[in-house]
């Protein structure tokens, strides 16, 4: 008999009191015919995140979503697919099983990753500098490092979760970098990756954690995946 599959959707939190509970509850309403579950890792929230998450639980019960320390989200799932996606809003819950999932089925592929930077995807909400700087950020990383994808520094995947542990296990960056070098690190041990066009939409509450120092450990992490893949 096939196995049905379950899908860990990891959310990765920092401030995001005020869309963590907006992001579940779309979750189980558009994902009724779907087994999953809800790993929410937080990155240590002073805003009360873990609180709402707390909450939640009581809500939906905790076997249907988990509460974890950042580092330890991948050991708690038990789906043979993982899904990582953001808290903010960005990534709309209606589209994965659409597309994503439909992709994986169709191709057997390790990986699928959503790509802003093809027909049919876009972004929604930035102003003319930030999409050249995530734009530059992608041509210069596609140039030197040469991924096999259009957009390296999106959070929008789908694993198999056996290629998922193997490929975090080789990786060492943290942040935004970890989108590279994790697609990358995938590309150089030969996994089947695919590309599905996503639309961006920016948050509405909350504020984004890309700064000065996000592009500089940015220019870092491409330098020491330029020499080390």
């Amino acid at each position: 008999m096939e196995q049905k599959n379950k899908y860990s959707i990891i959310v990765p939190t920092y401030n995001e009191r005020l869309n963590i509970a907006l992001i579940v509850y779309l979750i189980f309403k558009h994902l009724r015919d779907v087994d999953f579950e809800i790993i929410v890792v937080d990155d240590g929230s002073p805003d009360g995140t873990q609180e709402v998450v707390k909450q939640l639980q009581k809500l939906y019960g905790e076997d249907r979503i988990v509460r974890t320390a950042y580092i330890h989200g991948l050991k708690h799932a038990s789906g043979n697919f993982v899904v990582i996606m953001d808290a903010d809003l960005s990534h709309h819950v209606i589209f994965w099983p659409m597309t994503s999932y439909r992709k994986q089925s169709e191709t057997g592929a390790s990986i699928v990753t959503g790509t802003r930077y093809v027909k049919g995807g876009g972004v929604h909400g930035w102003n003319p500098m930030r999409k050249l700087t995530s734009r530059g950020a992608n041509v210069l990383a596609q140039t030197l490092l040469w991924p096999g994808v259009s957009d390296l520094t999106g959070s929008f995947r789908l694993y198999k979760k056996s290629v998922l542990e193997d490929v975090i296990s080789s990786c060492v960056s943290k942040g935004y970098v970890f989108q590279m070098e994790m697609i990358v690190r995938a590309s150089r041990k030969g996994y089947h990756i695919e590309e599905v066009p996503i639309t961006f939409v920016d948050r509405v509450f909350g504020s984004s954690k890309l700064g000065g120092s996000e592009i500089i450990e940015y220019l870092k992490g491409l330098s020491y995946l330029l020499v080390t893949t």
